[in-house]
């Protein structure tokens, strides 16, 4: 979390936290950690690390504040870092303070000490600051290899060496991925981005990647026709350049200063306004930048092994934020679809906010945001290393990606299961029409329809394969009438290609079809990715991994609701089966390694409702749970106007219920919610109508403000909860609302609209906690008089005791390794990880 100087030391599991302040008066905090200070034996000299802990820090250069009593410093001291007098790099403050950005730290232990000049007078006090490169790692354990850089213009595949992405940069990458950091300005223009002559909002140099999968490169990207955002030359005053007023009252013409470098493997964009006539240093930064910052998370999720530039929002259309003076930030590293390693995605975020603290000066605090695999990095950040961010805005939201893994695994195997024979012949034996097995489907996913498995189905089903293969969709193949009768009936059809999921030549990686040949290339899947944080089983190269079904009654729900009979309940837990650690259908049910969910929980991948309480939540909550069954307002899925595919939301799998999920969580681990926001719409799916995005913006800039001026003692729950804003309160808008203005505050009226009501998952309907944060359940002995109004005869209880000879899911236990988040965890020693413990201090010498 960032600096203040009111905010308190967060109690275990948390053992450090930065808080955010002012250079000008107290210890500046960053990235959810206390700077490196002790008590200096009796308070003459104090040393501490502004921009990140003094073990944490990376790239060569840190903040430092030294402290001593006023009548003291004014003799002089003398400073020396690593044996060579640094003394320059400091400038007074006031107070007894010096601050300086120390440059030049080589790679492990550096030490700074610092005496007074005058011999006598107080003690000499020394720091150990240990600085990591710039291409990391500092915490998140050995980088995965091999990993392709990627070069000034994309070059194409050669044999089994991947094609490379565009940088947007002209220097060379250096064989850590590093290239040289450049600078460029722009102006906004006068036109308006909206109606008749619009600019485009558009990144003015768009980003141009390889196809990774095939080797082609595709033509350039062009750059807007007429673009809002135009290159600036300094000195200049171009005719259509606009002016504005930020939010501490400064008008200045609207030019952005871009940076674009590299930081851990990860090509990041920082944009703020910027005035080309005066100097920036991070002890006097320029008037008009307010101090805060807006880290953009990109969607989806993905593990390429090549450097990319992010996809999150572009700063470009972040002119909200940088107008009012805000900097705005993404990193690839950073952008869920590049990055599924949540731990390196915390590191790279930390890693970030140092080097703007190291350059653009102290951060008064860090507000998140993202929708879909962006809600999971911001949500995850939170958990993983609470204080990173201060606060975040999500939409589209899942509240981390090990538990969305549950929802997406269950839905592969049971759209694969309604597509076995025995399955397709029992219903068929029934007699039941298509809108009738549907609705089934529906009753067992939890879901309004069968849209929503097929969906998980298609885009992610096969996002856990490690290596090469063919996808299998549902409803993408084919011309339009075949794809919507492919959507009905849930009809599985093969691509004709083969692929993988590192983006890598498939000759480049493992092939479960060739797997001794191929055992020691690298493997393609999130855990894969990953291997740092989790380990592989005993001396292969398959990595350890959380999924499991091992008990799980799918349909249970259904069953004990008449929704589907004993025949179809018992018939489908035969069929279901699982995975093996290829993703590979089998017969057998999916099994979980015991320290892979462990970690999980220790680390907080597993999104800690006890962590996610210590921040402002506000979660803008639209429609996505079906493209066949919509609100008023939407359009149902149809043909379009060529007839070869799909119109409406065809990938409907950003279910309601995830809400609510987060909120159970911070329920039961921190008694109440009360630092969530739920704001509901359906009318206008996913996106927020007309302005709520941005009045979301601005409420949790009001609670931010709020949250890091807040005086007391009290605990940073506490805080939290008592600098909520009144306009945070939960409401809903309903779907059959034209002008999508009436905001209703009733929950009981919200909840009664069944477009506004949560669903279920599979695993809820198999009995699981709405919280879905129970990756393996523990078993229990199958007993027959717990299916209350369901008979059984004594050849189906057979059935059910051959596919359950373990037992069945006790969902009244915590789930197998289910822990309290010990997170932060560091895994310079290996998978697993250990307590990153608290931060070191200056001592006498």
């Amino acid at each position: 979390m960032l600096p203040h100087p009111t905010r308190k030391a967060l109690p275990a599991p948390a053992p450090w936290r930065l808080a955010a302040v002012a250079l000008a008066s107290v210890l500046l905090a960053s990235c959810g950690g206390g700077g490196g200070g002790g008590d200096g034996g009796g308070g003459a000299i104090q040393i501490n690390t502004l921009s990140n802990r003094a073990d944490l820090v990376s790239d060569g250069d840190a903040l430092v504040e030294i402290t001593a009593p006023p009548g003291q410093i004014d003799k002089g001291l003398l400073v020396n870092l690593n044996g060579a007098n640094v003394a320059s790099s400091f400038t007074r403050q006031g107070n007894g303070r010096l601050v300086g950005l120390l440059t030049g730290l080589k790679t492990g232990e550096n030490t700074l000490e610092v005496q007074f000049s005058s011999r006598g007078i107080g003690q000499s006090e020394r720091l150990v600051i240990t600085n990591a490169p710039r291409s990391g790692p500092i915490y998140s354990g050995a980088q995965v290899k091999p990993f392709y850089c990627a070069t000034p213009t994309p070059q194409p595949a050669s044999g089994s060496t991947p094609a490379t992405n565009g940088s947007g940069l002209s220097g060379q990458p250096d064989a850590n991925c590093n290239i040289p950091t450049e600078t460029k300005l722009y102006y906004r223009t006068t036109t308006a981005s909206s109606g008749t002559g619009a600019c485009s909002l558009a990144i003015p140099d768009p980003a141009w990647n390889s196809d990774g999968v095939n080797g082609t490169i595709p033509a350039q990207p062009a750059a807007p026709a007429n673009p809002c955002w135009k290159p600036y030359t300094a000195g200049t005053t171009p005719a259509d350049m606009a002016t504005i007023t930020t939010e501490n009252g400064r008008t200045l013409p609207f030019v952005v200063r871009l940076e674009r470098g590299t930081m851990n493997r990860g090509i990041y964009d920082i944009a703020v306004l910027f005035d080309p006539a005066k100097e920036w240093k991070s002890t006097a930064p320029q008037a008009q930048w307010n101090g805060k910052v807006y880290y953009s998370f990109g969607a989806s999720t993905g593990q390429p092994r090549r450097q990319a530039r992010p996809t999150a929002t572009a700063w470009s259309a972040q002119e909200e934020q940088l107008k009012r003076g805000w900097l705005v930030v993404g990193n690839s590293m950073t952008d869920s679809v590049k990055n599924s390693n949540r731990v390196l995605m915390t590191e790279t975020v930390m890693m970030m906010k140092e080097h703007i603290i190291d350059t653009y000066g102290p951060i008064r605090f860090t507000m998140g945001t993202g929708c879909s695999g962006g809600s999971i990095n911001s949500n995850m950040n939170l958990s993983i290393f609470p204080g990173l961010l201060d606060g975040v805005v999500t939409s589209c939201t899942y509240p981390d990606s090990e538990t969305t893994t549950l929802e997406v695994g269950d839905c592969t195997l049971l759209v694969e299961a309604y597509q076995k024979t025995r399955v397709l012949n029992l219903w068929s034996s029934m007699g039941l029409t298509q809108s009738q097995i549907n609705a089934r489907k529906g009753a067992i996913n939890g879901h309004p329809d069968q849209s929503g498995c097929q969906a998980w189905y298609n885009a992610f089903g096969s996002n856990g394969r490690p290596g090469v293969y063919s996808q299998r969709t549902v409803g993408a193949l084919g011309n339009g009438a075949q794809r919507l009768s492919d959507w009905d009936t849930g009809t599985i059809r093969t691509v004709p290609f083969e692929t993988n999921n590192c983006e890598l030549p498939n000759t480049a990686v493992y092939n479960p079809a060739n797997p001794t040949a191929t055992a020691n290339l690298p493997r393609c899947n999130a855990w894969a990715w990953g291997e740092s944080i989790w380990g592989h089983i005993g001396t292969t190269a398959t990595p350890q991994d959380t999924r499991d079904n091992v008990g799980v009654q799918y349909g249970l729900k259904a069953l004990l609701a008449g929704s589907i009979t004993v025949e179809e309940f018992v018939t489908l837990n035969e069929e279901i089966g699982g995975t093996n650690k290829d993703s590979e259908l089998r017969a057998a049910r999916t099994q979980a390694d015991t320290a892979a969910l462990e970690t999980a929980y220790r680390s907080g991948i597993v999104a800690s409702g006890k962590n996610l309480a210590k921040a402002p939540i506000i979660d803008l909550r639209g429609w996505d749970d079906s493209n066949i069954n919509v609100p008023p307002g939407q359009n149902p899925v149809a043909v379009n106007s060529s007839g070869t595919g799909l119109s409406g939301n065809t990938i409907p799998i950003h279910h309601q219920w995830y809400s609510w999920a987060i909120r159970d969580r911070i329920t039961r681990d921190a008694g109440d919610a009360n630092n969530q926001a739920l704001w509901r719409f359906a009318r206008t799916g996913l996106a927020a109508p007309g302005t709520v995005g941005l009045e979301a913006f601005n409420v949790m800039d009001q609670w931010l403000t709020a949250l890091v001026t807040e005086p007391s003692n009290r605990s940073i729950e506490a805080k939290v909860r008592a600098t909520r804003p009144n306009e945070a309160r939960d409401f809903c808008l309903k779907p059959d609302d034209t002008t999508q203005s009436n905001r209703i505050y009733d929950m009981a009226v919200c909840d009664a609209d069944p477009w506004l009501k949560p669903a279920a998952s599979p695993r809820q309907v198999a009995g699981g906690p709405r919280s879905e944060d129970v990756l393996k359940c523990q078993l229990k002995p199958l007993n027959r008089s717990e299916y209350t109004g369901v008979a059984f005869t004594d050849a189906q209880w057979q059935r059910m005791q051959v596919v359950f000879q373990g037992g069945v899911c006790d969902w009244s236990k915590p789930g197998v390794g289910q822990q309290a988040a010990q997170s932060p965890l560091t895994f310079r020693n290996g998978p697993g990880g250990q307590p990153l413990g608290d931060a070191p201090t200056s001592t006498r010498f």
